[in-house]
């Protein structure tokens, strides 16, 4: 008695991506409730400034408690009644549009702006990238996405839209990194599929490699859509998060350098953007589209009634970027810490032999564990994530929930979580991989053990007269 759309398969629940985090949900590690739980590593949150918001709260009450500031008017009722879906005019045009654009601006060292009337707000990143998908792609229309890829593409793209995700198979020999061929040949596989290509997604900085993309990268994208005469979106949500070089580089910066502004092809470049990541604030599910192509941000504004930021939300964040001392504190505290969390992860995990992919941005490291296999097979992968989640109690997400065409490499997130839980997570891991270690060597022993005693039966029985006569020979000189 249900439509179609609600019983088909397409959604992407059953990932080991989502599956994961109900086994964690089951067990949730607690450092005093239950210390024997599963950790949580497979969730891309930033919590590791938290402090600096509510600092920030603390210090300006009357934003919170929706009063005009330094007053006691209360500004509650103009912000509770009904809004249409552009929002209340000050907000559209003066407040929060304005202050969320110099927000990005910032963050890409003010070598680019925005127009604020470029801007389509939507609840969160979720939102933008599937309205965007109704905006350029029909039903049965493909878009390419470099691999590994966010799991929850699967759902956000093509769970409603009926659009189709073609892979772009980037490799790590070239530490996934997106090239010409690899274009190419995506999308001659989507022309052997009978898919119309509308363009190219990708995430800038990359979730879930942590690395952001090249100028060659970008520049390879902006030729390949001017060469096909398709669309390019660029999911820009982890921009703030890059803690070291290279330096972030947005489509925006390419197109703008190579004097493509107000070209076709600039038409066709569309950007989604976040405070969920770059400012820790997934619950207020605030996201943006950014496009120059009128007739996308027409559409996208009437789409965008399906998914409202509130007004109250709007005021607050309009608040709070528009106090550009704090601002420019976060991002740098931010991006400090970052950092250092980074750092801590991938030591942690080098003195137990396992190796990451260099990053430079992002909440997560993408971790190879290929040595650690059974079977270098997704089946010999699964089973190594079984193993971690149960036995060794930390909820990662593995490569394969990925789309990653290689097995072995694991997403691991290390900002949604404390020191002392970071800690605890690589002394699990570390007790972990030396009782594989130590399970590998006893079978390696018990099987040189079965090699000589087979060898041994094996032998003629004369091998043993002559050994028996040697040891007669060897201890008569002995004594």
């Amino acid at each position: 008695m249900l439509s179609t759309k609600v019983t088909c398969n397409s959604h992407g629940q059953d990932s080991s991506y989502f599956l994961g985090w109900e086994e964690y949900e089951k067990n949730p590690f607690d450092e005093v409730k239950n210390p024997n739980g599963i950790i949580q590593m497979g969730l891309a949150e930033n919590q590791l400034s938290f402090d600096l918001l509510e600092s920030w709260l603390q210090k300006n009450p009357d934003a919170a408690a929706f009063n005009k500031p330094n007053t006691n008017q209360s500004i509650f009722k103009e912000l509770a009644l009904f809004q249409d879906y552009h929002g209340l005019p000050a907000f559209k045009n003066l407040r929060f549009l304005q202050a969320l654009v110099r927000f990005m601006s910032e963050i890409r060292g003010n070598t680019v702006t925005f127009d604020p009337n470029n801007l389509v707000l939507t609840a969160g990143a979720t939102s933008a990238n599937e309205t965007l998908m109704f905006c350029l792609a029909n039903p049965g229309d493909a878009f390419l996405i470099p691999t590994p890829y966010y799991p929850g593409f699967d759902r956000d793209l093509k769970w409603r839209t009926g659009a189709e995700i073609v892979p772009i198979q980037c490799s790590s020999l070239n530490g996934f990194r997106i090239t010409k061929s690899a274009l190419d040949e995506a999308y001659k596989q989507a022309e052997k599929q009978n898919l119309k290509v509308k363009g190219v997604l990708v995430t800038n900085p990359s979730n879930p490699l942590g690395t952001s993309l090249s100028l060659h990268e970008l520049d390879l994208l902006v030729n390949f859509i001017s060469t096909k005469n398709i669309h390019l979106i660029s999911d820009e949500i982890y921009s703030g998060t890059v803690f070291s070089s290279p330096s972030f580089i947005s489509i925006m910066d390419v197109l703008k350098n190579r004097n493509l502004m107000n070209t076709d092809v600039c038409k066709r470049v569309h950007i989604v953007y976040s405070l969920s990541k770059d400012l820790g604030l997934p619950g207020f599910r605030i996201g943006a589209i950014y496009s120059n192509d009128d007739r996308v941000v027409s559409a996208a504004t009437k789409m965008s009634s399906f998914g409202l930021i509130s007004s109250q939300t709007q005021y607050l964040l309009s608040e709070i970027l528009s106090d550009k001392t704090f601002t420019k504190t976060y991002l740098s505290e931010n991006r400090r810490r970052l950092k250092q969390r980074h750092e801590m992860l991938v030591k942690g995990l080098q003195k137990t032999g396992i190796r990451c992919l260099q990053g430079n941005a992002g909440l997560f490291c993408w971790v190879d564990m290929r040595h650690l296999l059974s079977s270098d097979t997704f089946e010999g992968e699964l089973e190594l994530w079984e193993k971690i989640v149960y036995e060794v109690g930390l909820n990662i997400s593995p490569g394969s929930s990925c789309h990653c065409s290689e097995p072995g490499w694991f997403r691991v997130c290390f900002a949604n979580m404390s020191e002392e839980t970071l800690i605890l997570a690589m002394q699990r891991v570390k007790s972990f991989v030396d009782s594989m270690a130590k399970k590998n060597n006893q079978s390696r022993h018990q099987q040189l053990l079965n090699r000589n005693s087979r060898r041994t039966k094996s032998l003629p029985k004369w091998v043993f007269s002559l050994s028996f006569h040697h040891r007669e020979v060897s201890g008569a000189d002995e004594r």
